[in-house]
Order: structure tokens, then sequence, then C-alpha cells
């Protein structure tokens, strides 16, 4: 006869009920994975297990929360049967169990684990080259009059839209010195790491070559003065055109010409370990319907990859897929879910919320959703959606 609510053993009961799911689910399905983050409480005293906190933030994130009280209002208005489905079998989490759980989450624990579940639904294509972008961002609402902003790095695949690991920047450093920490987490087997010209490092390109057996294709400016004059020196009008692409949308016309050559004789040689081709990428657009002159943009990067490695049109398509961190993660989180405006400010609380972010947009993408604002739209309608969009990954 089962238990009455008042009865002394049911948390026994719920506990047992929730580990033989545990131990008969998927251990590599998404609620699975949520299941496996470190709980940061004492086990007295606990209402609600983490995986079902954690899925129904996701659940409202997934429909458009940006907040604390915004999900703790949908867990609200949910129903008992999406609670209880999501593993909730106490009723709705308040706003405070919400905000005291997720800013006191270990993130490096939350973020490693995510990451591992989207790396593996990275699905490579044969012979085609796996991009990999690296780059940070700051999470500008959490800036205090005592604290910067937080900053947190991401590792993104160009193709899929996911993200594959997050570190966070600590107050006293800044990209550089965690390039590695973030990229120890990600496999990289067969990837092509894409960064800006922060990443020029020479340490990081033999961590990518020689300890990690990678490519890189890293953007080259004026904060590497040496190298920056040596490739703007190679002998570009003589050198042939690679790859040309012209586009029009988002209000603008663009053309992108590459030249790539090999940095092999005399006049060629770079002080830069692994380097085996420099690139020149010149980047012309103007407005549509306007009366302007097009505007012109000359970037100079360098590559481990070599011709033979790499045609001229894959190069072309590394160097513009890199910036997809920015499209379709950095804007998204920006625009989609305005983050640059939230208030979350305490404990692990910003970072947390970012990686909410992040597993929401992977999850959306690997249902072949492309548009995250409709996406959201959709799920924000039916409260079983987000739910049925977990439970299928």
């Amino acid at each position: 006869m089962p238990a009455v609510p008042s009865s002394p053993i049911d948390p026994v009961i719920g506990h047992l009920v929730d580990l033989s799911e545990h131990l008969a689910g998927d251990r590599s399905g998404l609620l699975a994975v949520l299941r496996q983050v470190s709980d940061p409480r004492k086990a007295r005293g606990v209402r609600h297990s983490l995986a079902g906190v954690l899925t129904l933030a996701l659940c409202a994130v997934l429909a458009g929360a940006r907040s604390f009280v915004a999900i703790a209002e949908w867990a609200a208005d949910a129903g008992e049967e999406i609670l209880t489905d999501a593993g909730a079998r106490r009723g709705a989490p308040s706003e405070s169990t919400f905000r005291r759980i997720l800013q006191r989450l270990d993130g490096d624990d939350l973020d490693q684990r995510l990451g591992q579940w989207a790396q593996a639904r990275v699905a490579g294509s044969a012979g085609r080259l796996r991009g990999v972008a690296v780059d940070g961002k700051a999470v500008r609402g959490s800036a205090t009059p005592a604290r910067t902003a937080r900053m947190l790095m991401a590792a993104f695949d160009h193709t899929q839209g996911l993200v594959l690991g997050q570190v966070e920047i600590g107050v006293k450093t800044n990209e550089i010195p965690l390039f590695s920490t973030l990229l120890d987490t990600v496999d990289l087997t067969g990837a092509v790491v894409t960064a800006d010209a922060l990443h020029a490092q020479r340490d990081h390109a033999e961590y990518l070559v020689a300890r990690r057996g990678a490519h890189y294709l890293l953007t080259v400016k004026a904060n590497q003065p040496s190298l920056f004059a040596q490739l703007a020196a190679l002998p570009w009008p003589q050198i042939p055109l690679a790859d040309r692409t012209r586009e029009r949308g988002h209000g603008r016309e663009e053309t992108r010409q590459l030249k790539a050559t090999a940095l092999a004789g005399p006049g060629r040689e770079l002080l830069f370990p692994h380097a085996a081709q420099a690139l020149q990428i010149i980047r012309r657009r103007r407005p549509l319907n306007a009366d302007k002159k097009w505007s012109a943009e000359t970037v100079y990067a360098i590559t481990s990859l070599t011709a033979r490695d790499a045609s001229g049109t894959d190069l072309a398509e590394l160097a513009r897929g890199h910036w997809s961190i920015e499209d379709r993660l950095h804007w998204v989180r920006d625009v989609s879910y305005d983050e640059d405006r939230s208030q979350i400010r305490t404990g692990s609380g910003p970072r947390t919320m970012a990686s909410l972010r992040n597993l929401a947009i992977s999850a959306v993408r690997l249902t072949g959703v492309t548009n995250i604002a409709a996406s959201i739209r959709h799920q924000a309608r039916r409260p079983d959606r987000p739910l049925q969009v977990i439970k299928s990954l």
C-alpha cells in the first residue's frame, strides 16, 4: 500500500524512485546528465531534487525565462503533470529555492558535463574539416560597483552551432591563460581551432598542434607587430586568388576575397610554431538601398593547415565560420535572452544562467530549429513543449 504524504518514509520512497529511474535511464541523455551535476546542498532537509530544479529551470529558459523570478513563475504555472514528469514531486520550487541553488552550483562541473554531452552529439562529415571557435564574452549586467562584469569564454562548433565548453575568466586574468584550460575539456580530434588576434600566441600554437593533434587558424593584428609586419610584407599582388564569395543580406552587400600562400622559401619563413600558410582576406561591404561607397578591410591570418590539408574554399569557410560564435551564440544570448541587462550578479548565478542559455540554444538546434526567437515563442505557448525537447535529447 503506498505511503500517505505524511508518512516519514515518503522521502525514502521518492529517493528510491529517483535512483531506479537514474539507473534505468540513458546515461548519455540530457535528463541523465542533469542528474549527474554535483549538488551544493547538504543532504539533510533537501525538499527538491537538484535534477528536478535544473530540468524546470532549463524548461523555463527554453520558453524564454530570463531571471530567477521568471523561472519560478513558469514552474508555478506548469501544472502538476509537467512538474512530476520533470522530477519535481513536491510541487513547484519557490523563487528563493531556484535562486539559492543556481547561485551555488559549481560552474566548472556544470559546464564540463554539458560540454561533454554536446560533444557527443557533434556529427562529423566525411572529408570535412571541423571548426571550433574560441571567444570570450562579458555578461555586462553582472557588473557591480565593486566588481567588473563576469567574463566567460566558450568553445563553439562552427557547423552545428553547439557550445562544447565554457570557462569563467577571473578578475585578475584574461582569456590567454585559460585558452588551454577550456580546450582541455574539448575533444579536438580532427578539429581546426579558430580564434581572434588575442590568441595568436606561440604557446597556443604549440598546445594545439604538438599536444592536442589539432590545427589552428588564427587572425593576426598589431598586437603581434613583428608577425603582422611579416605577413603584410608578403608579395600579395603576385599571389593568385584562392576563393571569392559575394553575399547580400542583413541590409548590406559583402564580398570576400581570400589569398593563401605557403610559408616556405626565402623571405617567407615565420617565427611562429607550425605555421604552414599565410592568408590575406579582403572584405568589402556597402549598405543596400543607399548611395554609399564600398568600405574595405584587410585581415591577415596564419594556419597550420597545408594546401594539401585544405583548399582555398575550406580556408574561407573556416575564417568565415569563426564569426558564428558571435552571430549564433553571443548575439542570440544578448538579443533573444537580453543577457547583458540581466541583474543576476551573486555567486555562480551569472555563469549558471549563461550555461542554461547555451544549453537551450544547443538543444533547440539539435531538434533542427534554426530561428531561436521563433523557438522561444513556440516553447512558451505550451508548458509541455520544453520538456518534450529535453526528453528527446
